[in-house]
């Protein structure tokens, strides 16, 4: 995570927080970041994923399917099972008013992206809004 400002953070975030994405907190006019509290107008967002997926046979699959080979050869059906493993992190930038703010969000799913995604989105949204 690294903040970057030239004109010096604004005083603490007056408005409660509508949504928070890492260590950044969103209010209707205003985002705080470790590095203090800027106008939201006019900031641009931007998220990066760095997440891969793998695909394997867990282990207890891998234990029942020796076991069951054993008694009958339908332990092998056991090697069938797949599971999912998604790993990384995805990186929220935010830029504007002369701040530079980028944060490291580890994710362990899919759906925990998507949740950035439509925060992101809901930020974009606000921002939009703001003119």
């Amino acid at each position: 995570m690294r903040s970057v400002s030239s004109s010096g953070p604004h005083p603490p975030m007056a408005a409660q927080p509508l949504v928070t994405i890492g260590d950044v907190a969103v209010s209707q006019t205003e985002y705080a970041t470790p590095a203090g509290t800027f106008p939201l107008a006019r900031t641009q967002w931007i998220v990066q994923e760095n997440v891969h997926t793998t695909q394997g046979i867990p282990t207890y699959a891998i234990v029942l399917a020796v076991l069951f080979f054993l008694v009958c050869l339908l332990g092998l059906l056991f090697l069938l099972v797949k599971e999912e493993r998604t790993a990384g992190y995805v990186q929220v930038t935010v830029q504007g008013h002369g701040t530079f703010h980028a944060t490291q969000i580890p994710v362990h799913d899919r759906m925990q992206v998507g949740d950035i995604h439509q925060r992101v989105n809901y930020v974009r949204s606000l921002v939009a809004a703001l003119g």
